[in-house]
This record gives structure tokens, sequence and C-alpha cells, in this order.
């Protein structure tokens, strides 16, 4: 994994376009593996989870080329 961080409740912007929020970091209970738990922020507020490493993985360009951002998920700027 990279050395970026999570933040808890922080807003991260999706590489496909929609805006999700950290609710949480959860371990698997076997084993112990991490998982990002977030909520999107429209439609249905759906909760979801994802590997942790996955989360904070950098967009793949070969197979996105027209896409912008660099990481899958990167955390909107506070104002």
């Amino acid at each position: 994994m990279n050395d970026r961080k999570i933040r808890i409740h922080g807003v991260y912007h999706h590489f496909k376009g929609n805006n999700y929020i950290v609710e949480g970091v959860a371990k698997h209970s076997e084993d112990l593996s991490e998982y990002v738990v977030y909520r999107q922020l429209y439609g249905d507020g759906g909760l979801y989870i994802r590997p942790i490493d996955n989360f904070m993985s950098e967009v793949d360009h070969d197979k996105y080329p027209k896409t912008k951002q660099k990481w899958r998920f990167e955390e909107v700027k506070k104002i």
C-alpha cells in the first residue's frame, strides 16, 4: 500500500464521477484484513466496503486512458 492516509468522515471522489464519505475502517473477523466502509452521497445512500489497498490504489490508466484522476478515490479538498 502507498503512504496515503484515509480520513474518517472525509469525502472522496471516485474516478468515475461520484462522491462518497468514509464511515470507518473495519477488520475482517478471521484474517484481520482491513476494509474501508464508505457511503455513497447520492441515490439511496448505500453503504459499501472495499479492501483498503484497493480503495487507496491508483487508477489503471491502461484500462481507463481518458481518466485524469491519479487515484481511484481522491479526497475532496476542504474549503
